[in-house]
């Protein structure tokens, strides 16, 4: 598990440096401080650690670009993270509109440039012999390089969500643009590896290391935005009629707790939901642990309208609703389980925790093994790795943002 360090906050909005920040720290200042080895050991070394101090400044501002033009747009910025490859904005929710996506994109390489165009014309300003003359030029390329590179047309580079932006405006859906940006991020992760790979074998030179380090990381975001869009696809698509099952029995209301218990509950022991009906119409829920709490003395005298939840007092939802209301739904209101109901209020099935990855399971094709399923429905929690709750909520979130 890695660790993050809280190290203040800008506009609100909190900073914090990745475990993984040191060693690039480490690697910037190395590589930076070779440049000044004919200053002596402690120059050299100092002056390295400064550009890459600048270096990560430089980062932050590129990610604060972001950040206040998604705040702009009404978007909050949960935090501002430097790690190892850089630094990530954490927002809530996407941008409303294609054109609203491109200028949170476009606002992070504006800012690096603004940077280089502004330290390379003081850099000129300054003595040409002077150290800080040529601390300055280095990093107005630095941000140059910056600028360039996250401009590469794939996710998760700002390149790729300005790709997005454009195939979402040209084609009027979000999800493909993210898939067109999301194969150009593959495509270049893989492009960058074997880059790499070719210059340690050519050239013996150890840079191409981290080539291949961008590369792979660039390869495995970009997977994981491919599949965080294909799940939301699955979310808004699926519906609750696609998903319920009826493992469930309908029983008479007039029942008394005794004739239920000896008919139904000692017999069916595969079954847990029962719903209770009378003359065509549906009471509610049957409460079936509620008869450990009442006396057998009762049970030959009560009926089973005494263990009834009402289906007006139950959490419910329709047939039409798709899978992201109804994971919201069931998050919401602490349910395993929840009941669907037809538009004539009829009970038409439920929907428990297992009954939703194998709907998943069955629109995206995954493999997801019946075993797996039932160890899902008996737990009533989702796969490791799928995060529905979250993906749902964010689902939720930007669906809204759009609708408003």
């Amino acid at each position: 598990m890695q660790v993050a360090w809280r190290i203040g906050h800008l506009f609100g909005i909190p900073l914090f440096l990745d475990s993984s920040w040191f060693i690039i720290l480490l690697w910037a200042t190395y590589i930076n401080g070779l440049y000044y080895q004919d200053k002596g050991p402690i120059l050299a070394w100092g002056t390295g650690l400064i550009i890459a101090l600048l270096l990560f400044g430089s980062v932050l501002l590129h990610e604060l670009g972001h950040s206040l033009v998604a705040i702009s747009q009404g978007i909050k910025v949960n935090s501002i993270t430097l790690f190892l490859f850089g630094g990530v904005a954490l927002i809530d929710e996407e941008s409303k509109t294609p054109g609203q996506a491109f200028q949170v994109a476009i606002a992070g390489p504006l800012v690096s440039l603004l940077l280089f165009f502004f330290l390379g014309i003081t850099s000129l300003l300054l003595p040409t012999s002077s150290l800080v003359a040529e601390l300055t030029n280095r990093v107005a390329e630095i941000n140059l390089v910056l600028a360039i590179f996250n401009m590469i047309p794939g996710l998760p580079l700002d390149g790729g969500q300005v790709l997005k932006a454009a195939v979402w405006k040209i084609t009027g859906s979000r999800f493909t643009g993210v898939r067109w940006a999301a194969k150009f991020g593959q495509g270049f992760g893989w492009l960058a590896i074997i880059l790499g790979i070719i210059i340690i074998l050519v050239s013996k030179d150890l840079g191409g290391l981290w080539i291949v380090f961008i590369g792979g990381f660039a390869l495995r975001n970009a997977k994981i935005y491919h599949r965080i869009t294909d799940l939301q696809a699955a979310l808004i698509n699926i519906k609750a009629a696609d998903t319920m099952t009826r493992d469930f029995r309908v029983v008479d209301t007039n029942l008394t707790l005794s004739e239920f218990a000896d008919k139904y509950l000692f017999r069916d022991s595969k079954l847990s939901t029962y719903f209770a009906a009378s003359e065509g119409r549906y009471s509610g829920l049957v409460s079936a642990d509620a008869l450990r709490f009442i006396d057998k003395s009762y049970w030959n005298s009560q009926t089973l309208k005494i263990i009834i939840c009402s289906l007006n007092q139950m959490v419910t939802i329709s047939e039409k609703a798709s899978l992201v209301e109804v994971i919201n739904c069931m998050e919401s209101h602490q349910q395993k389980q929840i009941t669907v109901l037809s538009p004539a209020g009829a009970v038409a099935g439920i929907i428990n925790k297992g009954d939703v990855v194998r709907a998943i399971a069955r629109y995206l094709k995954l493999k997801i093994s019946e075993s797996e399923i039932k160890l899902v429905k008996e737990n009533g929690v989702y796969p490791r790795g799928m995060n529905l709750e979250a993906i749902a909520k964010a689902t939720a979130t930007s669906l809204s943002g759009l609708n408003k």
